[in-house]
């Protein structure tokens, strides 16, 4: 059964999609910008900001379904530029400490509104 979700803790989608939906006992989380949700606006022109806010909006759209980051099976990052990878890396293990996720990281020309990094997550319910 497919439930789609919404929270007003993590920016609203900018196009035609879902925040995350949930297929079984999968969520899987559209792709989240560093958009601060109280403004609409990208929360700084860099990695570490930009980073830190998409994190935190993907530990928001968990939460609001009683999930958190312990419970993210595989994380999907874009950077437009790789020479961020060893900073991303950094602000990336605060939030996934132990037995972090699978992922994949590549670097994409250009994300929507300008941003510098967006990270999509697939979480399972325990």
């Amino acid at each position: 059964m497919k439930k789609t979700i919404s929270t007003d803790k993590a920016p609203a989608a900018i196009g035609p999609y879902s925040q995350a939906v949930w297929a079984g006992d999968l969520l899987f989380c559209s792709g989240q910008l560093g958009i601060d949700p109280t403004k609409g606006t990208l929360a700084g022109p860099g990695i570490q900001a930009q980073a830190e806010q998409s994190l935190a909006n993907i530990e928001a759209i968990l939460a609001s379904q009683g999930l958190d980051a312990s419970d993210v099976v595989k994380t999907l990052v874009f950077l437009t530029d790789m020479g961020d990878f060893k900073t991303f890396n950094e602000i990336y293990g605060k939030t996934f400490k132990e037995n972090p996720p699978a992922r994949s990281c590549v670097a994409v020309p250009a994300l929507p509104l300008c941003g510098v990094v967006e990270i999509e997550v697939t979480a399972q319910k325990r």
